[in-house]
């Protein structure tokens, strides 16, 4: 990232920051001037690779509007708004947001570790634990796989339901990130768990029974990990945002690792924008999953194909893929990618859009999106000044 774009990239993060933490969007566009959980947490990062004493403190306002609108249950906002006096909280719109739990733990943690203060995990410690109950509950079968509704994540529009990889990742990182303050034994034990099921379930390499056999042998095995599976068997698809979580955890066999790392290197190549789409290939309408997905959306459609979640092409999840990069020592590569990032972000003046058609590089969605100037933040910095997220 030049100067400029970094200049550029700070800049917005600063316009999206408001008196009670990140706004997803610096303009006042549809539900985006809130308070959200991935979104805040995800500048967060950003603002803790940046340095930036503003942002940092924007952070903290983020994590502690989080946890004061946490519900009774223990989760934890999707997003808040503040309307003068009035504050309106939702837990998610056609189904609750299993991430925005596990990035709250996350946002926690990675403060702490940046600020070198134990207290801070100590202060949301009844809050943490509040989440990490709730997200055993949601493992229904206390197998350690939790089950995620439609909808329940932030491809909140997409098709993957039941026991999806990104939000197994995601508490797994919220599990390492807690017990590296915490060196709690059960949590050991349940990260070794989730490992564990992990590897039999979505790579099988183990002869442990499986949660659903019959559908993993009829699986298309692919050289990366699947997105989901349920009772009604796996959805194959690349999801570039959990694989790339997979890789950053150091998961997996090192073949492994280097076979994702390949298989999207080589996704990437074949792009008009020379990025990864958030999932790939898209759904189009003579597939079977068509009606599945039509029908997911509470206003109006966006997912046509190469669109939005259904392969397109979004800076944050390329940014996440660049530390994945960087991760495997492929510095060279993800220096490339954070100039395309770039080339995404300046478009239309620096309006930073929320994602992009991945066939005809079109932007669509929304301007000014904190998280797409975040994604080249935290992965500029990682490249070129030594950033390191805490993962264990």
């Amino acid at each position: 990232m030049n100067n400029n774009h970094y200049i550029k990239s700070i800049e917005l993060l600063r316009k999206a920051s408001s008196t009670d933490g990140f706004l997803a969007s610096a303009l006042d566009i549809s539900n985006y001037k809130r308070v959200w959980s991935r979104d805040g947490v995800i500048c967060g990062l950003a603002a803790l690779a940046s340095g930036d004493n503003e942002l940092i403190k924007t952070f903290e306002k983020t994590i502690h509007t989080l946890a004061a609108h946490q519900h009774a249950m223990g989760t934890i906002p999707s997003n808040v708004a503040f309307k003068g006096k009035k504050v309106e909280v939702s837990y998610g719109g056609l189904a609750g947001r299993v991430d925005a739990v596990t990035w709250f733990v996350i946002g926690v943690c990675q403060l702490a570790h940046y600020k070198q203060d134990h207290q801070i995990v100590e202060t949301y410690k009844s809050h943490i634990d509040k989440c990490l109950a709730l997200l055993n509950a949601w493992e229904f079968n206390n197998k350690h796989l939790m089950y995620v509704p439609l909808s329940g994540n932030w491809a909140d529009e997409y098709i993957t339901d039941g026991y999806v990889l990104y939000d197994q990742l995601l508490r797994l990182w919220a599990l390492k990130s807690y017990n590296h303050f915490k060196n709690n034994k059960d949590v050991s034990n349940k990260i070794i768990a989730i490992e564990e099921q992990l590897r039999i379930n979505f790579i099988g390499d183990s002869d442990s029974d499986k949660f659903h056999p019959r559908a993993y042998e009829a699986m298309d095995k692919k050289s990366y990990l699947p997105a989901s599976f349920s009772p009604s068997g796996y959805k194959t698809q690349y999801d570039a945002f959990a694989n790339s979580l997979f890789v950053i955890l150091d998961l997996g066999t090192q073949e492994l690792k280097e076979d994702i790392i390949s298989y999207s290197q080589n996704l990437l190549s074949t792009t008009k924008l020379t990025v990864l789409p958030a999932f790939w290939p898209p759904v189009m309408e003579e597939d079977k999953e068509w009606n599945l997905l039509k029908d997911n959306c509470k206003y109006e459609f966006r997912n046509f194909p190469y669109e939005f979640h259904n392969a397109g092409s979004w800076p944050m999840v390329n940014g996440f893929y660049g530390l994945a990069l960087a991760h495997m020592g492929h510095d060279n590569a993800a220096q490339e990618l954070l100039k395309s990032i770039n080339h995404l972000n300046e478009q239309k003046e620096f309006s930073f859009y929320e994602n992009f058609h991945t066939k005809t590089g079109e932007p669509i969605g929304v301007p000014k999106c904190a998280w797409s100037a975040a994604g080249a933040v935290i992965l500029h910095q990682t490249l070129n000044n030594n950033f390191k997220i805490l993962v264990d």
